[in-house]
């Protein structure tokens, strides 16, 4: 969990963690981190809310439309700008 200035900047440092989490452990960071806003002021930075390592079998596309976007959640997708864009 990561104690932001906007839901953009929590998902860059949770995507900079993860992706030093997986090289110092031998895995692999997919590219997919999720965010949830947390309405309460005691959460500090590292605290863990939620985790999940899977093993399978799945390639990068098959594993995440599988298990993280199958179409039927119910969540709202976010979309890195360009840099340069507004």
């Amino acid at each position: 969990m990561w104690r932001a200035g906007s839901f953009e900047e929590a998902i860059r440092k949770a995507e900079f963690e993860a992706a030093n989490y997986a090289e110092t452990n031998d895995l692999i960071y997919l590219g997919l981190a999720q965010g949830f806003w947390v309405f309460e002021d005691r959460i500090t930075d590292g605290t863990e809310v939620f985790s999940l390592v899977r093993e399978s079998d799945l390639g990068v596309e098959a594993y995440l439309d599988a298990f993280y976007d199958s179409g039927a959640e119910r969540q709202r997708h976010w979309q890195k700008e360009a840099p340069g864009s507004t």
